[in-house]
């Protein structure tokens, strides 16, 4: 990008001393969704603020990246008059990222209680998008549907055999289980199952939670009109001391899903196991006597969203799935030259999990939230999945939204087809 493309504009006012509010850099674009045409100017505005009132004279500097590779940087100073002004464009279907970060006069990186969270680094990462809808994935493996019915062969070989033990519930309308159910891979389904006390047969939704990347255990989640099913992620014990789950994580679960080895081969990868746990979780919640026989809702967020977009996929009678900024959407996304993620190594096994090809077996409504400076699970990816489901959907993007933080009150774009 040549560099009369972007330019900034910031003055120096004045200078704040202590903090009062929650300082924060809010940013914007010129359209009030960000979407765009190839080639069209694209105009961030980011504002440093406390609060809501702009703060002048601090240090901003800025960058900018893209789909197309190209990559400008500069630095500019906060106004309280007119907030930082950055016009860039993007000459193919894609994504532009600006991050800019805020620093002190003896070049300090600011910090802030970011939503009541943990000091962290005062910074804004926020996108645009370019003719996202022209966003394909990568072929998929000409076997796809062929692999997955020999992972569910396999599967059938292993009897739906399961333990339930009554644990103390929090909530005394509600029975809670600790469950186990036989499964193909090595390791059950693990997790907790929570049900109102005395419920009808055939009265209530049946829903399945799923969790992100980590070895923390499941939790119970007791809903009224709902049976709910909340598992952990590895098939292992619930309700363990810490030290359980930190020699998990320093152990057996280190890097797990990063393996290069495992992931060259998609029966020996980590998310096969995984992915089986999906299905024979949804079994054995599909045989409680107060399911309605309709209703079956898939949910998670981050790795929970890419097993909830699995669980859709996998079994057809999943009647809705609503996910949160879905992990490794689009993994070879990366061989087109799209920015990538925090996520594994691209290799052609993985497309067998990526879940923008399990999206075309999915015809349920389908929500989805996500960041346009979320680069865990770059946009770019996120749209893909989008364009590939097959049923009702909705894409909510979030400008400033990152993987762990979306701001409040920020600017949104919507897509959305055939909503009922």
């Amino acid at each position: 990008m040549k560099k009369s493309l972007l330019c900034s504009t910031a003055l120096l006012v004045s200078t704040l001393g202590l903090w009062a509010g929650e300082l924060n850099l809010r940013g914007t674009t010129d359209k009030e969704a960000a979407l765009y045409q190839a080639g069209e100017k694209i105009t961030f505005f980011v504002q440093l603020l406390d609060d809501s009132t702009p703060v002048a004279g601090k240090k901003l500097r800025w960058k900018r990246t893209g789909d197309d590779g190209k990559e400008e940087s500069g630095e500019a100073v906060s106004s309280a008059a007119e907030p930082l002004k950055l016009t860039t464009s993007l000459n193919q279907p894609g994504f532009v990222r600006i991050q800019v970060s805020a620093f002190d006069e003896n070049d300090q990186p600011l910090m802030s209680k970011i939503d009541a969270g943990n000091n962290k680094p005062v910074e804004f990462s926020g996108g645009a998008g370019v003719e996202v809808a022209k966003l394909e994935s990568v072929e998929e493996p000409a076997d796809f549907d062929a692999f997955w019915a020999k992972q569910k062969a396999r599967l059938a070989q292993v009897p739906l055999k399961f333990t339930l033990a009554k644990v103390e519930s929090q909530n005394p309308e509600f029975d809670v289980f600790d469950v186990k159910v036989d499964c193909a891979g090595g390791k059950p389904v693990s997790g907790y199952l929570s049900k109102p006390k005395n419920a009808a047969p055939k009265s209530l939704i049946a829903q399945f939670g799923l969790m992100g990347y980590g070895w923390d255990p499941a939790k119970p989640h007791c809903a009224q009109g709902v049976v709910f099913f909340n598992i952990n992620a590895h098939g292992m014990e619930n309700g363990k001391e810490p030290a359980y789950y930190e020699a998990l994580k320093d152990g057996a679960l280190k890097g797990y899903g990063f393996k290069n080895d495992e992931n060259s081969n998609p029966e020996t990868t980590y998310f096969n196991g995984m992915f089986l746990r999906l299905i024979r979780a949804m079994e054995f919640l599909k045989t409680q006597p107060e399911w309605n026989g309709k209703e079956l809702q898939v949910m998670g967020g981050s790795q929970g969203g890419f097993q909830a977009i699995a669980a859709a996929s996998l079994d057809q009678s999943v009647s809705e799935c609503t996910v949160f900024i879905p992990w490794c959407c689009d993994l070879g996304g990366v061989t087109k030259g799209r920015l990538g993620g925090w996520r594994p190594d691209y290799v052609a096994a993985l497309d067998y999990y990526d879940p923008v090809n399990m999206a075309k077996r999915i015809h349920c409504k389908t929500s989805i939230i996500a960041g346009l400076g979320d680069y865990t699970c770059p946009p770019s990816g996120i749209c893909v999945l989008y364009n590939h489901l097959k049923g009702p959907k909705r894409l909510e993007f979030v400008q400033g939204g990152i993987h762990s933080y979306m701001p409040k009150g920020a600017q949104k774009t919507i897509l959305e087809e055939n909503q009922k």
